[in-house]
């Protein structure tokens, strides 16, 4: 009765827990649910008495929590399952399919031609078929090739490996899709897999590797679209030509050659089905280590083409593992690590002055001719070879020719590690091969090279300059002491000259030796105040081998200067030619124009004077009694009596070689007899050796220049010269029959001296000099 009576009141009568009137919360008729107690509360404040915009306010307060208590009814459990399944349709449908929609017409699929495929560039000599270099990419040793010249058991061993379904598919696999999305999920290393030929492609050519459902998803969308613009043999060829093969090889054509020496056409079903196995994990199946798991890979192989028909089953039983050629005797690619590698990094910055990037160069199959004569070339490397090889080690040297009709560079060798220094581009002293600026320089001022001068000692700012062995020839024309290479007359000379040693930098500025020179500080043959001193005649400033080979061409051009340049002409593999510095059909960025820097007559008249000089070296003329202008140079090491540095420069109407010899670190400078190395030695071997190598069978030329009148020594300084042929009046050596007029007084004032540097002393200051 006590539970009957309990039963008919409600829970908000009872003020307290009895044990008649108890009602377990968690039962079904138990306590009101919490929604209960606030409708309750809700009519308590709707019947309240108070103001009636209070009571308005009260109303709304209550039909508001009314409202919010009827939205939040507990959903029931189909409801959930609904909005779960609606989220999961969403997910995974809607918004895939968005994506691919937006993906798939917003991908633009080139033609198969326009696909810029990383490939090697081919520096050649400039015959057009000499291979010097080439450019590798990282992943550019393709040599692309029609799908005509791939063999068909070939292709089909390839399609038994990758995608047997490749000529009826859509192109891509949307299982492969969905476990690459799994894996992904699940976080397995395999995420990714299951990929047809052409998602294959798409991510070599397009795409990145990363194991993202993302990038698959990509992948996915452009092999579908690629498929429906591309024929099914467009795509095998690309993909051949595109995807990795171990060993380094990308392309087919790269991977015949590594694992079989032979070009793709040769390929027989059982290399092609190595080829075709090694694809799925090239490190994984290297022949050279994992041989065994390599055969088991090209037996599936041969299996699979079975199933496909294209392979009888008496064929495949037949078929034989061929050998593979051991990796070390895999060709080597033409990159230059030899003296070819400084060529390379010429080539390269040339390029890219005309406005070759990196894309050009490495997507292009470019074919880059150059300036390099093979001759010329192989004589420069073989003299010095030769010449050092009873040398000391720690001998170095440099070669460098150049055609004085255009500036272009017809032989350069830098050093026997293309990848190292280049001792071709090293800022040097020159020694002696400088005077023949102070040559030109004083004719610019009206002195000729019959001016007799001086050759006794002289002192400047205290130091006493004097020649080798203390030879002198008294009062001789410049000519002579040039022959001769006297310090004393030259050191004279610019002292004489008006602002002589920056006349001297200026005629060797015009000649070609740059006014900034990579390596050296500020503008060149100056200090750093702008000034030079008087021991630039003697070489004392830096300029490269390069530099000289430049400068000397201008005097063979007779005063005409020419930029030197490397390359000629470069054309893409499809044959649309990008540069062409030939003057009949220039392309591209134009080669700079001829200059004629310096008067013909000067250069002439300079040329005159250093023609006997390679016979009075030593007996260094050129074969077939060849015509030649040249000089030596030497520098001395710092104040000892041992040489650093020693030049042979000079030229002939069509060449122009300059050669150092020297260390990479101040030593003294000696043969492997232990015998002072001079220009005169060892230099001017190797200069004869290329000379004659590169000119060989070439028309013997001669110069249009004046010949000079025979020296004529006076011993004792003061006598007066004889008229020069011709007439004329020379303020430096009159006529005897002119009334000499008194010289001004001459003041030389020599610039303030520079501390020296530790080890090292102007060439020419002191001792006896450079030759």
């Amino acid at each position: 009765m006590a539970s009957q009576r309990g039963r008919g009141r409600s829970d908000g009568d009872v003020p307290y827990t009895s044990i008649a009137g108890f009602r377990d919360p968690l039962a079904s008729e138990g306590k009101p649910a919490k929604g209960a107690a606030r409708r309750a509360q809700a009519a308590r404040l709707a019947a309240t008495d108070g103001p009636p915009d209070k009571g308005a306010a009260r109303r709304e307060q209550a039909a508001r929590l009314g409202t919010e208590e009827r939205e939040r009814q507990p959903r029931t459990r189909g409801q959930r399952i609904r909005r779960l399944l609606l989220a999961l349709f969403v997910i995974f449908v809607c918004v895939p399919a968005l994506l691919f929609v937006a993906v798939y017409w917003s991908s633009e699929i080139p033609e198969p031609a326009e696909v810029a495929v990383e490939q090697p560039a081919t520096v050649l000599a400039a015959d057009g078929t000499t291979v010097l270099t080439k450019f590798i990419p990282p992943q550019g040793n393709r040599i692309p090739i029609p799908l005509t010249d791939v063999p068909y058991p070939v292709r089909d061993a390839v399609l038994a490996a990758e995608d047997r379904t490749f000529y009826t598919n859509a192109g891509y696999s949307t299982s492969g899709f969905l476990r690459a999305a799994r894996d992904n999920v699940t976080g397995q290393d395999n995420a990714g897999g299951g990929s047809t030929i052409t998602q294959q492609y798409v991510k070599n050519a397009f795409l990145s590797s990363e194991r993202t459902v993302t990038r698959k998803m990509r992948e996915l969308v452009i092999a579908a679209k690629m498929a429906r613009q591309w024929s099914k043999d467009e795509i095998l060829a690309a993909y051949l030509n595109t995807i990795y093969y171990g060993r380094g090889a990308y392309g087919i054509a790269a991977a015949a050659k590594a694992y079989f020496d032979k070009p793709v056409p040769e390929l027989t079903l059982a290399e092609g089905a190595v080829l075709a196995a090694v694809i799925r994990s090239p490190s994984v199946l290297d022949p050279e280590n994992h041989l065994d798991q390599l055969r088991a890979r090209w037996q599936y192989v041969l299996d699979g083409m079975v199933e496909m028909n294209v392979l009888a089953p008496g064929d495949r039983d037949a078929t034989v593992f061929p050998p593979i050629i051991p990796l070390d005797d895999v060709p080597a690619e033409g990159v230059a690590l030899g003296p070819e590698g400084h060529i390379r990094t010429q080539v390269l910055r040339e390029l890219r002055a005309a406005g070759l990037d990196d894309a050009d160069i490495n997507t292009g199959a470019l074919q880059i001719t150059t300036t390099i004569d093979a001759a010329a070339q192989a004589g420069a490397v073989d003299s010095v070879r030769e010449r050092f090889s009873w040398q000391p080690p720690e001998l170095r040297s440099a070669v460098v020719s150049i055609d004085p009709r255009s500036g272009a560079v017809r032989a350069y060798y830098g050093g026997e590690d293309g990848t190292g220094f280049d001792f071709a581009q090293a800022p040097l002293q020159t020694g002696s091969a400088f005077k023949v600026f102070a040559l030109v320089a004083a004719q610019r001022q009206g002195i000729p090279v019959t001016r007799a001068m001086d050759s006794s000692p002289i002192t400047d700012r205290g130091t006493e300059i004097t020649n080798v062995e203390g030879d002198s020839c008294g009062r001789c024309s410049l000519a002579e002491a040039l022959k001769r290479s006297l310090n004393t007359s030259f050191y004279r000379l610019t002292m004489t000259m008006a602002d002589g040693p920056r006349s001297v930098a200026e005629a060797a500025h015009l000649a070609g030796i740059p006014e900034y020179i990579p390596g050296v500080d500020g503008i060149s043959l100056t200090e750093p105040d702008g000034y030079p001193l008087n021991g630039i005649v003697l070489g004392q400033y830096l300029v490269r081998p390069l530099d000289m080979a430049s400068a000397y061409a201008t005097l063979a051009a007779s005063g005409v200067y020419h930029q030197p340049y490397f390359v000629q002409k470069v054309s893409t593999g499809d044959g649309r030619v990008l540069l062409d510095r030939s003057w009949e059909t220039a392309t591209g960025k134009r080669h700079s124009e001829p200059e004629q820097r310096i008067s013909a007559e000067i250069a002439d008249a300079t040329t005159s004077a250093m023609l006997p000089i390679a016979n009075y070296s030593n007996g260094h003329g050129l074969a077939d009694g060849r015509q030649s202008a040249s000089k030596t140079g030497t520098t001395q090491l710092g104040e000892t009596k041992d040489n650093k540095d020693a030049w042979m420069v000079g030229y002939t109407p069509s060449l122009s070689t300059a050669v150092w010899v020297g260390t990479e670190n101040p030593q003294p400078l000696r043969n492997g007899r232990g015998g002072a190395i001079w220009g005169s030695g060892l230099p001017a071997d190797i200069w004869k050796q290329a000379m004659d190598a590169a000119l060989a069978g070439t028309p013997v030329e001669t110069f249009e220049v004046p010949a000079l009148p025979s020296p004529q020594l006076v011993p004792t300084p003061g006598t007066e010269t004889a008229p020069r042929p011709g007439g004329g009046f020379d303020i430096f050596g009159p006529p005897t029959n002119s009334p000499r007029p008194a010289p001004p007084p001459l003041i030389v004032i020599p610039p303030a001296p520079t501390p020296a540097v530790p080890g090292e002393l102007f060439p020419g200051l002191g001792g006896e000099g450079p030759r």
